[in-house]
């Protein structure tokens, strides 16, 4: 049975005050009844004695609190839940938005998910082909892994985003595979571009898609990347799908934190935001993974914009914290014309050893990636010496190096958002590459595999 109560005391930008009130729950759902009959929504934030301090998921302009009654649901926010939910388009509460009818629910989920018990984890080693170079070849993503983009603003990390959803695959595999997206606090335009862009390509029929845009209340933005976990925990540990998840911009939804947080009145933390956003984040991070035994598995791929290019700003720094490493955007790459613009170098995957070799990629995976790390690492040495000291201050072998870090730059990264590559174009590209270098300079690589695949573009 709801409990209702008149005893509304005061409201405060989006945060409401009830006297009174028993056997109320933090988290709870709370239907605000209005005057005229309409409903808000909002869930229990603080229980102080008979106090409940309730957020409001939209916003209280008009709202008489003396003919108002709010209504305890007792049960926290939850979504309806349905392999119908693919090719669908939804708010951040998990309304559909696409103009069609709402989902049948195979299973009603709590949004705040339940931890993963460590003991029952399987170890992250199947890798995740994105058809993208700079990540299959250098910084592989590993299914069940957390791998966040960290950019900057003006960079194409929505264009990147689109093209991961759109190409992304487990090879070796007849299992499904699924994604779920997230847009979160993002202007209309915006996701109208990932709604086209999924229906151009046919991705949609994969996909899920949740959209909060800037306009929707912050309160809202909380929700938006939770209900997109819980749907991707549905189809992934029940229905036994792989699913992707991607999170755009994770930026939008701590500033919401903080933007509640101060409403609240709590003591702040780092620049303001609250003191518990490192826990708060890792509640959504840490809810990817694999389970022993089951054959789904949830694949992360949060993306934030550093504020001011900061990556020391916390939200990058906490996130690089839980996180299995990083893929950072470059301003100077994208200034030269080069997408997508992945700075390799400062970028991490923590896991990639364990998902590339024979059986997975290819037996010459691991020794061509140091060695094109190396080897670009050289050339940016090179590069900066010349401009400091001129061209001539360069011996012959650094001259080399050089030219090796503009042509990786210029052939490796930059493939554009529309061009698909499979792992083993990749590689074949590294091997091209690598013969700008003399072969006594190849010294990551076992001599078998130079004998194998050094020349045999040319055989």
């Amino acid at each position: 049975m709801f409990k209702e109560y008149k005893t509304i005391r005061e409201v405060v930008g989006p945060l409401m005050v009830v006297d009174g009130v028993e056997g109320v729950t933090y988290n709870e759902l709370v239907d605000i009844i209005c005057h005229d009959g309409t409903i808000r929504r909002g869930k229990v934030l603080e229980i102080n004695r008979d106090k409940a301090v309730v957020q409001l998921f939209e916003n209280s302009q008009g709202l008489q609190i003396s003919g108002a009654k709010a209504r305890f649901t007792g049960h926290s926010q939850q979504l309806a839940c349905s392999r119908d939910m693919l090719g669908r388009v939804f708010d951040g509460m998990g309304n559909p938005r696409d103009g069609g009818a709402p989902v049948i629910p195979e299973k009603v989920l709590d949004i705040n998910g339940e931890p993963i018990n460590p003991a029952a984890r399987d170890y992250p080693d199947e890798f995740i082909q994105t058809g993208i170079s700079a990540i299959d070849g250098l910084n592989t993503l590993v299914r069940g892994q957390k791998l966040p983009v960290f950019s900057m603003s003006g960079l194409p990390h929505a264009e990147l985003a689109a093209q991961i959803a759109r190409q992304a695959k487990v090879r070796g595999t007849d299992s499904k595979f699924a994604v779920v997206f997230a847009a979160i606090g993002i202007t209309f335009e915006e996701a109208q571009y990932f709604v086209d862009d999924f229906k151009k390509t046919g991705a949609i029929e994969r996909t899920v898609l949740f959209t909060n845009l800037a306009n929707d209340p912050a309160v809202e933005r909380i929700s938006t990347p939770r209900m997109a976990l819980t749907c991707a925990e549905y189809l992934a540990f029940t229905c036994g799908m792989h699913v992707l998840v991607i999170l755009t911009d994770i930026t939008n939804y701590a500033e919401a934190l903080r933007e509640v947080s101060a409403a609240r009145r709590e003591i702040p933390g780092r620049r303001g935001y609250p003191g518990y956003l490192y826990t708060d984040l890792a509640t959504m991070y840490e809810r990817a993974g694999r389970i022993r035994g089951c054959e789904g598995s949830i694949t992360q791929i949060p993306i934030l914009t550093m504020p001011e290019d900061d990556k020391t700003h916390p939200i990058p720094d906490l996130t690089g914290y839980i996180t299995e490493g990083q893929i950072m955007l470059s301003r100077d790459l994208y200034k030269k014309g080069i997408n997508p613009p992945i700075d390799v170098l400062p970028s991490l995957s923590r896991l990639k050893d364990k998902g590339i070799g024979k059986g997975k990629t290819r037996e010459d995976h691991a020794d061509t990636m140091n060695q094109l790390f190396a080897a670009y690492a050289s050339g940016k040495e090179s590069k900066e010496l010349a401009a400091i000291l001129g061209e001539a201050a360069l011996s012959d072998t650094d001259k080399l190096y050089a030219k090796f870090a503009e042509n990786f730059e210029k052939v490796y990264i930059n493939q554009g958002f529309d061009a698909n590559r499979p792992v083993e174009d990749t590689l074949d590209i590294g091997w091209e590459l690598l013969k700008i270098l003399p072969v006594t300079e190849l010294k990551r690589i076992r001599q078998a595999y130079i004998d194998k695949y050094l020349n045999k573009s040319e055989e």
